[in-house]
């Protein structure tokens, strides 16, 4: 993604609508804010709070060219890759889960050429989102000098530092023109509160020009005013909200339910024995055939999403 001009990016931040307005609407109405050829970056890391209910409706409503930022990428990226809406994911680690290794889908699209794949270290993201968010053009860093990864990589610049003459490294600004983020609760204006780790979700709201957020539910201002300081992500960032209960599965939402882990078995098993194929025939069962997202969590099973949730609520009770 390349690194806007600061005036840009100011006159792209004045244009913004920042009023304390409603701003609730369906998986159909927030995808349609999705343009194609859009910079997207997905909140959440790894299997954690991913906003999957949402890419799979960008998927299904067939969006074309999109090129994908996260932190970490998990089997969200192979949703995007394998359904062909996504062009170009940049991480530091794109994998199906610690449990299940590394993606045999990304591998088949880097490859192959079919998609690209830019890597980059976690702090290097982490960085970027965070320039991003301060609206400079780059934050300057140490971790991936004399890495393989910086070999990689063309965009970072290495400098002496202008006050100790040490090498340095600038990573550029990412600025994402929307970001998909879900969260446990959120009020109908956009205040997003979030449980658990908050990885690079808060940095990531304010570097996008649009977000996007889905909810397991959506509950009163008086609630959310009740507890300010668990509130990450302000309304002032928000341009949808959506209410989508289970909106991470079959990945796992902090003290609300654990991920999927029959289903990822199956899952995993049927595209690594064959990354086209197995991929394609997933997608047409659980993405396309699906009229909504509770259908899609139907065919996942009640016993699974019961199970899930049970460990979910246990993690809360320890």
């Amino acid at each position: 993604m390349e690194t806007s001009p600061y005036l840009q990016l100011r006159e792209r931040l004045q244009k913004r609508d920042r009023s304390l307005r409603e701003k609730v609407m369906s998986l159909e109405e927030a995808s349609a804010l999705v343009a194609d050829g859009s910079r997207v970056g997905v909140g959440g890391s790894t299997l954690s709070r991913t906003p999957m209910a949402m890419i799979w409706q960008l998927i299904r409503d067939q969006k074309k060219d999109l090129s994908v930022s996260r932190c970490i990428v998990s089997s969200e990226g192979d949703w995007l890759f394998g359904s062909g809406i996504c062009k170009e994911i940049e991480t530091s680690w794109f994998s199906q889960g610690i449990v299940w290794g590394i993606s045999k889908v990304m591998r088949h699209y880097a490859e192959t050429k079919k998609a690209g794949f830019q890597e980059w270290s976690h702090l290097g993201m982490g960085m970027r989102f965070r320039a991003g968010a301060m609206g400079v053009p780059f934050l300057p860093m140490r971790a991936m000098l004399g890495s393989d990864v910086l070999a990689l990589r063309p965009e970072p610049k290495q400098i002496n530092c202008p006050f100790t003459d040490e090498p340095i490294l600038l990573v550029p600004a990412l600025n994402p023109d929307v970001a998909l983020i879900h969260v446990q609760r959120a009020d109908a204006y956009g205040n997003a509160q979030i449980d658990g780790l908050p990885f690079m979700d808060v940095d990531l709201a304010m570097a996008a020009d649009s977000v996007i957020l889905t909810t397991e539910r959506i509950v009163s201002n008086d609630q959310i005013r009740r507890a300010p300081d668990q509130t990450k992500i302000g309304f002032f960032n928000v341009d949808a909200v959506v209410e989508v209960p289970f909106g991470s599965a079959p990945h796992e939402c902090t003290n609300v339910y654990e991920p999927f882990l029959s289903h990822m078995d199956y899952y995993t098993d049927l595209v690594n024995k064959d990354p086209v194929e197995g991929m394609n025939a997933y997608i047409e069962k659980y993405i396309r055939e699906p009229k909504s997202w509770n259908e899609y969590l139907k065919l996942l099973g009640l016993e699974e999403l019961l199970d899930a949730a049970k460990r979910g609520r246990s993690l809360l009770n320890d």
